[in-house]
Parts: C-alpha cells; sequence; structure tokens
C-alpha cells in the first residue's frame, strides 16, 4: 500500500514537472506541489528501503562526493566555430552552399552557461558529465539531479545521451548574489554551483537546463535537427521555445538582428546565435575540422559598449600600498552584470585620456574582463569638469605618495597602513591564494578592527576566539563554524598557494608556481641566494631581488616560522612530469578566448607537463596559443616571428604525452 502511494506521488511530481518546465503549462499549484513533495519526504524517510533512485526528493540535495570522477565522452564533445559580423555569417552560408545547394538552417540562442551530457539507461537518469576537454569531461550527476528541468525519468524507457546547457537566470543570479556571494555574472555561478561537491548547495541556486543535441539521432530514425529537437521535447527534456527554422540567408539574418536587439528582454543571459545545417544527412557531407563541424557556427555578440557619468574618481591602496584611481560611475549594467566601477589603472591612463569627474564615457566589458573606460565624451561636457589630478598623500594613512622613475604607479611605504594590511589579508584569503572560502572583505575589515587578525597567522589563531565571534551580529556557531573549517582545509595547500598568498613583491601567481616548482620546499628558498633565484628561466633580477630582500627580513622569517607551527604546508604538492616534453622550460603565452578550457586550466595543463605561461610577448616567448578573438598579443607573435597554436594544436600536443 505504501509503495503504490510512493509510486502514485512520483507519477505525479513527474508529470507536474513535465508540464511546467517543457510545456511551460503549470497544472498544479505551488502549494499542492509541496505538499506531494513533503508527503513523499515522510513516507521515504519512514521506509528507506522504498526510496527510488529517480525519486524527485534527490532534487533536494544531500549527497556529498569526495572528488569529480572523469568520464570519456562516447561522441567527443566538440566546440563550434565563431563568426563575429555578417560578411563572415555570409561567409560560412557560402562554404556549406558549396556542399549543399539549397541548405536550411535552425536558428538557436546560445545560452551563457556550460555544456553538459545527459546518459539514460532504461529511461533513467544515470549520469551527467560536463564538457571537459571534449573527450574527458567530470561526473556531475549528484548535482544534476537537482536541477528541476533535467527529468530524472523520460517519457520513453529507452538507452539515450543528450546534450544541452546548464545555466542561472537573471533572477536567481541576483538573488543569489544578493545572498553575499559574488559571483561576475551568471555563466560563472552556474559553472561554480554544478562543480560543488555537495549537492545540497547546486539544489539551493535554482539551477536550469536547455537541452539541444541528440548526438546519435539515427538510433531513433532522425533525419533533421529539428524533429531532433521534437523527439527530446516529447521525451520530457526542455529545448529552447525561440529556436527557429530559416529557410535562407535573409532569414538567418533577420533572426540574428532581432535577438541582438531584444536579448536584454529575456529571462537568461545569451552570448551569441548558433547555426545548424537542419538536414542530418548534409550535416554527414559537410563533415568536420580537426576541431569543429563545418555544419554549424557561433555568431558572438560584439563586446557591449554602453554609456555612463563619472560620479567621482577615488583613490584605493592596494596589498603592495600602490595608490590606483578607479572611477566611481553611475551603475549600468554590461554583459549581465551591473557595473558601478571601472579601473582607471594609474596617473598616466587618466591623463591621456582626460578622463574628469562629471564626463559621460563609455566602458566596455568583454567576458570577465574588468571595465575599462573606452573613450570620452567630451562634446558632452559643460565646463564645469575639473581636470584630475593624482593625490599625493596615501587616502588611508595621510602619508606622502612616492613614484618610482620606472613605474607609472605612486606607492604609500608606510608599513603601518591599515589598508595594506586589511588589503594584504583580503589577497591571503583569495581563491588563487590560500582559497579560504567565507571571507569577505566586510567580515577581514571588521576582524581587523576588533583586534582578531593582524597578520597571516592569526586566521589559524581564530578557533581560540570562537566564543566571543559568536556573539559578534550576524554570526553564529554554524557560520564560524564554517570559517574554521575552511581555514583548517587551508592549511593542505600547495607552496606556490602560500608565496602567492604572502604577498611578496613583484611575485604573482605565475611566479610563485615557478618558485615553488623549483625550490620544492620554503626552506630551500628561504635558504637560495640572489643567483639561485635569477638563475631560473623567466625570474629577472627584480624578481630575485625581492624574494631574497623578503626572506632576509626577521619580521617574515618569524611569520614563516608561525605558519609553520600552526603546520600550514611549506612543500609543493602538484604532479609534475618529470620526463622531457615539448613543453619542458618553454615559454607560452594564451591569447583570445579558448571553447575547451578556461585560461586556468589551460595554464595547469602546461606547467604539469614543465612549461612556463607569461602574460605578454616578447622574444622568449617560444608559442602563443590564441583562441577566438585573439588581438594585440597576437600580432606581435606574428610580428617577432614566433610559433602560434590554435587550439586545436594545442589540444593534439596534449595529447602526445
Amino acid at each position: 500500500m505504501i509503495e503504490k502511494r510512493i509510486d502514485e506521488l512520483i507519477k505525479i511530481i513527474n508529470q507536474a514537472n513535465y508540464d511546467y518546465y517543457t510545456l511551460d503549462k503549470p497544472t498544479i499549484t505551488d502549494q499542492e506541489y509541496d505538499r506531494y513533495m513533503q508527503e513523499l519526504m515522510r513516507l521515504e524517510e519512514e521506509n528507506p528501503s522504498l526510496k527510488r533512485e529517480d525519486s524527485p526528493t534527490v532534487r533536494v540535495g544531500g549527497q556529498i562526493i569526495d572528488a569529480f570522477k572523469k568520464v570519456t565522452h562516447d561522441v567527443p564533445m566538440l566546440s563550434l566555430g565563431n563568426v563575429f559580423n555578417e560578411s563572415e555569417i555570409i561567409g560560412f552560408d557560402e562554404r556549406v552552399k558549396k556542399v549543399v545547394p539549397n541548405p536550411k538552417y535552425v536558428c538557436e540562442l546560445k545560452i551563457d552557461g556550460l555544456s553538459v551530457s545527459l546518459l539514460y539507461k532504461d529511461g533513467k537518469l544515470v549520469r551527467a558529465a560536463t564538457r571537459g576537454d571534449g573527450v574527458t569531461g567530470e561526473d556531475i550527476t549528484h548535482n544534476a539531479k537537482t536541477i528541476k528541468s533535467i527529468p530524472l525519468t523520460i517519457k520513453q524507457k529507452i538507452d539515450i545521451e543528450v546534450r544541452g546547457e546548464i545555466y542561472m537566470s537573471k533572477k536567481s543570479f541576483e538573488k543569489l548574489n544578493a545572498s553575499g556571494e559574488n559571483f561576475a555574472n551568471p555563466r560563472n555561478a552556474a559553472a561554480g554551483s554544478v562543480r560543488q561537491l555537495d549537492s545540497k548547495v547546486a539544489a539551493s541556486r535554482n539551477l536550469d537546463c536547455f537541452i539541444y543535441h541528440l548526438p546519435d539521432p539515427e538510433d531513433y530514425n532522425i533525419y533533421t535537427h529539428e524533429d531532433a529537437l521534437r523527439f527530446m521535447k516529447e521525451l520530457g527534456f526542455v529545448t529552447n521555445p525561440n529556436n527557429k527554422k530559416v529557410n535562407n540567408l535573409k532569414e538567418m539574418l533577420d533572426y540574428i538582428n532581432y535577438w541582438t536587439k531584444n536579448r536584454p528582454n529575456l529571462p537568461y543571459e545569451i552570448d551569441g546565435i548558433v547555426i545548424k545545417v537542419n538536414d542530418l544527412r548534409d550535416q554527414q557531407k559537410l563533415g568536420f575540422t580537426a576541431r569543429n563541424p563545418k555544419w554549424a557556427t557561433a555568431y558572438k555578440f560584439p563586446a557591449e559598449e554602453v554609456l555612463t557619468k563619472v560620479k567621482d574618481i577615488i583613490f584605493t591602496v592596494g596589498r603592495t600600498g600602490q595608490v590606483t584611481p578607479s572611477a566611481d560611475l553611475e551603475p549600468v549594467r554590461v554583459m549581465g552584470s551591473v557595473i558601478s566601477r571601472a579601473t582607471l589603472h594609474n596617473e598616466d591612463y587618466v591623463v591621456s585620456k582626460d578622463i574628469r569627474v562629471g564626463d559621460v564615457v563609455s566602458i566596455k566589458k568583454a567576458g570577465d574582463v574588468i571595465p575599462e573606460v573606452v573613450r570620452v565624451l567630451k562634446e558632452r561636457r559643460d565646463g564645469t569638469e575639473p581636470e584630475f589630478k593624482m593625490t599625493d598623500i596615501c587616502p588611508i594613512c595621510g602619508e606622502a605618495l612616492t613614484r618610482n622613475e620606472k613605474e607609472a604607479a605612486y606607492y604609500c611605504l608606510n608599513p603601518y597602513c591599515d589598508a595594506k594590511k586589511q588589503e594584504k589579508l583580503i589577497h591571503f584569503t583569495s581563491r588563487k591564494a590560500m582559497n579560504i572560502i567565507g571571507f569577505g572583505d566586510r567580515i577581514i575589515e571588521d576582524f581587523y578592527n576588533l583586534g582578531y587578525l593582524k597578520d597571516y597567522d592569526d586566521f589559524y589563531n581564530l578557533k581560540d576566539h570562537k566564543q566571543k565571534l559568536m556573539e559578534l551580529e550576524g554570526f553564529g556557531e554554524k557560520s564560524i563554524d564554517n570559517l574554521l573549517d575552511e581555514i583548517e582545509k587551508s592549511k593542505n595547500n600547495s607552496l606556490e598557494r602560500l608565496l602567492f598568498g604572502i604577498s611578496i613583491r613583484h611575485v604573482g601567481e605565475k611566479t610563485a608556481d615557478i618558485l615553488a616548482r623549483n625550490f620544492k620546499n620554503i626552506d630551500n628558498l628561504m635558504k637560495a641566494s640572489f643567483e639561485d633565484i635569477n638563475d631560473i628561466k623567466d625570474i629577472g633580477e627584480i624578481i630575485a631581488k625581492s624574494v631574497t630582500n623578503y626572506f632576509n627580513d626577521e619580521e617574515n622569517i618569524n611569520l614563516i616560522n608561525k605558519l609553520k607551527k600552526h603546520n600550514v604546508n611549506m612543500s609543493y604538492l602538484k604532479e609534475v612530469n618529470e620526463n622531457e616534453t615539448f613543453f619542458t622550460n618553454k615559454t607560452f603565452v594564451l591569447t583570445g578566448s579558448l571553447e575547451n578550457f578556461t585560461r586556468d586550466e589551460a595554464k595547469a595543463k602546461i606547467e604539469a607537463l614543465g612549461g612556463n605561461c607569461s602574460g605578454s610577448v616578447s622574444k622568449k616567448t617560444d608559442v602563443v596559443i590564441a583562441g577566438a578573438e585573439a588581438g594585440s598579443k597576437l600580432k606581435k607573435a606574428h610580428d617577432l616571428n614566433i610559433t602560434v597554436w590554435d587550439e586545436s594544436t594545442f589540444i593534439n600536443e596534449l595529447s602526445k604525452y
């Protein structure tokens, strides 16, 4: 009797999800849905042996995994080639027509999320995986099951793989950031959510998924992409209602122009339009390049440029003491993010562009890049805008600033400047340094002002103040325990994170990794001479001098010893290919957007094979890896006759090791 009721409830809830997400026609109220779900959860809790693997109660999360398992895709998840303007769209159409005389296309909105492969056995979801490098991804099944628009059971008991895009709606993104998170855009938020070990986190983020590709359509007697989309929708998958079959180039361009203008009205972010040849037999005739299908392309929207007003130019103090001017802007939405601040870099930058308080300026933000002021609309001035003047004193401590003759930057040299100390503590906890999750700027500022945090080792003393911290407004035992757990986990970081985190001047993320890889542990580095450090490839005299000066300072030695007493790891833990590879001791520069890797993932693969990554092209550069929208670095590589790889060549070279 109980088992029968559980089956009934699952059928009701699954049908309600299908009606709501797939058909967009809800048939029961939210209150009814919640009541059925609560009843099902109660029955399963009372009768755990009757809980089914495809029960919709798995959507509330709760499964925690130790690590993400690797998944090899049976059919590679290829990336698409890009086109950026009308002439390139016409060129794509002309190339298709050389093989297919009268092609029909399907145009789809390019959802700004992350690709996912869903595998069903006998109609039940058994695996969800990310694209990864196209051949190997990561198993995210525990998180995918929490996404209500991904069916746990489909309408037919068949074996099938479908592919789509997991995304976060604008509304969910705004709600998430309002709760205290700080994601740059919905894509980053979605990607961060599906890579959580605890599925409760993903469940709380209210993710969604559109399905857009059937890898093996012939298995189901399907011969057009349009029919594949219809078939997947009938099975219970959510396909985008704005997909459209177009019969010619004009209809294609009309579709692109319409959504270029109307994309702000969508409830989710898109970054382009995907164009696919509709007939699957025509797709086979067109075939593939080494990295892309010839029968599809992605039109990418141009970087968005918007106008706003400079309310003020303020000065901030960084962890090194560098004082930087920033434009305080009237808030404006750019590419999914609300922007109210833009960096102005340094005095020379502001003077060269003649940026003034009160100016109307054009700002641009491409992808995740920090927004920048592109130009000043000087014709909009009314004559009251004052000329910019760089401050000559620290805005926090009031000490006189110093400008190095060889640099454009001004520095506060006061070692006791509160702003410098707080910025160093904030940097120490940052993602690429010690990655201590939960410490926002405000928390560190509060703990600093209360005397609990003054130097890096104080993070590891916070456990001794737990009771007092719990008494602070906005904190409870659970939130403090979470912070202390993150602090404890940071003790196991590899050495390069610590070296980056302690703010040695001129030692960035890449340099920290080179030093850690060469010296293996902190003691070897502290004993190293100027010559030992200077002899390392990509470490010049300035860095070598800065590192030796740092470790010749008794206060810094004492700090390292304090961290040692807290059992903070002082050794390099990354796996390095000790055998000679093509990458060994070569310097690589990454430019443009890669389809199959984030910038950090590409750097990690290069460094694991013994290579180094640099941010600028010079005569010392061995290879430039150029993705989409590569700019001045690619041009400089050609000018210097440096080897240039596209992404497919990079993947091919990686596959050799």
